[in-house]
């Protein structure tokens, strides 16, 4: 069976989670962090998706970005965690699955829960 879409909506923001997988670390070191932050830039330059805040923690992080296109936020996405699971095996000498199935992603819709979400 194949699996549903997501709702995006282009030109709205999103809250976006993406977690390790069993709870595991994603991050062994500030350099970790920074892959991270780095691929999260270039691919949202080049996927025309606004990262209005983010934060990262141990074993997960959440964005909230609004897509400007319907593809946007998908792209950005595979892109991003493509690159960054073979930089975080090749770094950590391990193979396989880093993330826990795909990233969850919800369309905020009030202001009041938006401005809850950068605070």
């Amino acid at each position: 069976m194949a699996r549903l879409s997501r709702l995006t909506l282009p030109g709205y923001p999103h809250h976006v989670i993406q977690r390790g997988n069993n709870g595991q670390a994603i991050f062994a070191s500030a350099a970790d962090y920074q892959t991270l932050l780095d691929l999260l830039d270039e691919n949202a330059r080049k996927f025309a998706v606004d990262i209005h805040a983010y934060v990262l923690m141990s074993n997960h992080f959440h964005l909230l970005v609004t897509p400007q296109t319907l593809e946007a936020l998908p792209q950005m996405m595979q892109a991003v965690g493509r690159r960054y699971v073979r930089y975080f095996n090749d770094s950590q000498k391990r193979s396989g699955t880093l993330w826990e199935g795909r990233y969850k992603s919800t369309l905020i819709q009030a202001d009041r829960y938006l401005l809850a979400c950068m605070a």
